[in-house]
């Protein structure tokens, strides 16, 4: 039985030999799961933020498109800063981030007819094809999506604040705050009344909490409504390790998590990863925020914007920079994690959480007191400690019902081909359960 909701329970939906319960804060583990592809249901593979030429890109949207659609994913969502790839808009050829190189791909790969170019005073420029026009030409039924998205583009002060929203048929305005926390919610607020009011099934997701350092576990901590943030982001300028004063977005991801679950009655907060591709003609190296970086699996039949949105909340997905699972079970207090191997590489699962009980203390990262005010505090090591290691394809769990949750991080032994941090190994990052 599935339980998918948008409250408590909504609709239950029965699957032969599986008992799953999805609920608001994520997947109960009372009772079997198994999250597995078959002849119903399969691994879609998607990458949820994405610029182009319509912001801060450096490449034509189709480009991007047909990019990611040659290369085996099923689903892409557009996230340009604060647009949506509607209306006419030209642009300079010369002047692009892209430029000549990238006009001279984009006639090479599209026909004459698709390109529309004009002379304007003295400069030819291309006209952007909308996200419609991108749509109709590339997209192909229950085999690959584009999805409409935006990246609010928001600020507090100095610090940047984006949350990409997915699946978005009207423009979303930054609302700021006086705070950090309030610049968030009022987002967070305001895409869930429009979601209400539209009935249009947009998720939000916070980007890269550590650009500029902007976002802090116990800012993100208490955003009522918000279920998901980047625990991955492909961009080399996010830090996505953190630094000696500042926790990386992993740790940041487990300390939000006990804090949610032990202290303020708030849900399991998910991990995305996503590319936050921005460069498109630098192959492949640390240099620029690239494509094919990071992504997510969403377990699902249907190929189409609301059901990958409803797949995600309902937490049927897993995050990857390069591992890919088989599957993600569940069987009495055995909680399993089974890798699709490949040859010549070996793995590493470690089992992830923190007890009930955990010790609470913390103290500030740093002795001055106006710089401790923007950091993360440091936490004790009961706070998302490994619960388990496992060497190998396939790891095992033995849940003992004292935990608040338990995540799984999955290691490759080879090498991230295209890192955004120097020396990255491939990872795969399965979802927080409530036992």
């Amino acid at each position: 039985m599935i339980a998918k909701t948008t409250g408590r329970f909504q609709q239950l939906v029965f699957v032969p030999g599986l008992i799953v319960l999805l609920l608001q804060s994520g997947i109960a583990f009372g009772d079997d799961f198994e999250l597995t592809a078959d002849s119903q249901v399969r691994w879609l593979k998607g990458n949820m933020h994405t610029h182009s030429l319509w912001s801060d890109g450096d490449d034509y949207p189709e480009m991007i498109a047909s990019w990611y659609k040659d290369r085996g994913y099923q689903f892409l969502v557009f996230t340009d800063h604060n647009v949506l790839l509607q209306g006419e808009r030209w642009v300079g050829i010369d002047q692009t981030k892209g430029g000549v190189e990238a006009f001279e791909k984009l006639i090479a790969k599209f026909p004459p007819e698709w390109v529309m170019t004009r002379e304007q005073e003295g400069k030819k420029e291309v006209r952007l094809k909308t996200f419609d026009e991108i749509f109709d030409r590339i997209a192909v039924p229950q085999e690959y999506l584009l999805i409409q998205g935006e990246e609010v583009t928001d600020r507090f002060r100095n610090l940047p604040i984006h949350l990409c929203a997915t699946n978005t048929t009207e423009l979303l305005t930054p609302l700021g705050g006086s705070s950090v926390v309030e610049t968030i919610q009022q987002n967070v607020d305001a895409v869930i009344a429009r979601r209400e009011r539209t009935g249009v099934k947009t998720l939000l997701h916070l980007n890269h909490p550590n650009f500029g350092y902007a976002v802090t576990a116990e800012q993100l901590m208490q955003i009522n409504g918000e279920r998901f943030f980047e625990v991955y982001n492909g961009h080399p300028g996010v830090h996505n390790s953190g630094d000696a004063e500042h926790a990386s977005t992993e740790r940041a991801w487990d300390i939000i998590n006990t804090w949610r679950l032990s202290k303020l009655d708030l849900p399991l907060m998910y991990g995305l990863a996503t590319d936050d591709g921005h460069n498109y003609h630098k192959g492949e190296s640390v240099e620029g925020s690239q494509p094919g970086r990071g992504w997510v699996m969403v377990l699902e039949s249907e190929l189409s914007p609301d059901a990958i949105v409803t797949a995600l909340e309902d937490a049927r997905f897993y995050s990857s920079s390069g591992v890919t699972l088989r599957k993600i079970s569940r069987k009495g207090n055995q909680l399993k994690v089974e890798v699709s191997p490949e040859d010549g590489v070996t793995y590493r699962i470690d089992f992830i959480g923190t007890r009930k009980g955990f010790d609470d203390k913390s103290e500030p990262a740093v002795s001055d007191e106006e710089k401790a005010a923007g950091l993360t505090r440091r936490y004790s090591s009961d706070v998302g400690e490994i619960l388990k290691s496992v060497e190998g394809s396939a790891g095992t769990y033995e849940i003992t019902g004292d935990e608040l949750y338990v995540r799984a991080l999955i290691t490759s032994s080879r090498r991230h081909p295209n890192p955004s941090e120097a020396g990255e190994f491939e990872r795969a990052w399965v979802q927080p359960i409530v036992p």
